[in-house]
């Protein structure tokens, strides 16, 4: 209740600080930068929600998606914080992940580089391993582990991100020890998973859905079990404390104008009361949350201090 209150209110005082101006915006199509391949979890929910925020745009909108992968998506991020804030770039933003890569590395960018439009989607992890690895369960999987440290290997999209986190918690948890084999996004881990090139794969509900005959998924890090995977039991039901997930959502360069931001928060706040945005999600596997402006910003803050905890006791380099 409380959100449902507090988006109109921020909507209406924006508006009120943009005047009149704010009708002229979008004139010209906006460019989404997504940081990752297509076919990944990002991808597909930039690709969904575009119609959307189309719609709620209105004026005849257009949003043209450009992937622009690389670095696990530091790439695509640090481009949309360079761009003009005019409006007319935006791009994903991904949580822990984007806030992990200003720890770990030299970013080229910092929480204070964006305007925070609106979180969107809140992924699971979930443990998967390869069909024919005889890894099906997660009692084999953490016997492997601890029989020979470092033998079992372990695909995920990044480093530092919601994959890597989990991982980190796993091995703390059970004192196992896995290697890490990165990729450019969480399409070519499950390829790569799929074809036997890993053992074990640490991915997203919405990124395994669909995949469900084709590989071994051994738990999912929710504290109740998925709507998108009833059949899977979370690892808390196995005995472990065990949860984490991607935050998904989308972000412009610092500086917007006031009535630009109006026009692009009141087009994302629409997307929750939206049914058929969210059936659309909802046959992607993507689990919705919508958090705009201010309230986005504040879990940008808060997942930016877990991810200091997580570096200062558990450094990934």
């Amino acid at each position: 209740m409380r959100d449902t209150i507090r988006i109109p209110v921020l909507i209406g005082a924006l508006v009120l600080a943009a005047g009149a101006a704010r009708a002229e915006y979008p004139e010209k199509p906006v460019e989404v930068i997504v940081g990752f391949d297509a076919g990944g979890g990002t991808d597909v929910m930039a690709r969904t929600a575009a119609p959307f925020i189309e719609k709620y745009l209105g004026d005849g909108a257009s949003l043209v998606v450009k992937n622009v992968p690389g670095a696990s998506g530091q790439i695509g991020v640090t481009e949309t914080a360079n761009a003009s804030p005019d409006g007319y770039t935006i791009g994903t933003y991904n949580l822990p992940g984007m806030m992990a890569r200003t720890l770990d590395r030299e970013a080229g960018y910092s929480a204070d580089s964006f305007t925070y439009l609106a979180n969107v989607v809140n992924d699971p992890n979930v443990i998967v391993t390869a069909r024919d690895s005889g890894l099906d369960t997660l009692d084999k999987l953490l016997e492997a582990a601890r029989a020979e440290p470092g033998a079992v290997t372990v695909g995920m999209s990044s480093l530092g991100g919601d994959d890597h986190f989990l991982l980190t918690k796993l091995q703390n948890i059970t004192g196992s020890e896995f290697t890490i084999v990165p990729f450019k996004g969480s399409a070519p881990a499950r390829t790569a998973l799929m074809g036997g090139h890993v053992a074990m794969g640490i991915l997203n509900v919405s990124e395994v859905a669909e995949f469900q005959d084709s590989i071994n998924i051994l738990g999912v890090a929710m504290e109740k079990r998925s709507e998108f995977a009833p059949d899977i039991a979370t690892f808390k039901e196995q005995g472990l404390e065990l949860t984490g997930g991607s935050m998904r959502g989308f972000v412009a360069p610092a500086g917007l104008p006031a009535d630009v931001e109006a026009r692009l928060i009141e087009a994302f706040a629409g997307l929750g009361e939206d049914k058929e945005f969210l059936a659309a999600m909802a046959a992607t596997a993507n689990p919705v949350e919508i958090k705009v402006g201010p309230d986005f910003e504040a879990l940008n803050a808060e997942v930016l201090d877990l991810a200091r905890t997580v570096w200062e006791t558990t450094p990934w380099n």
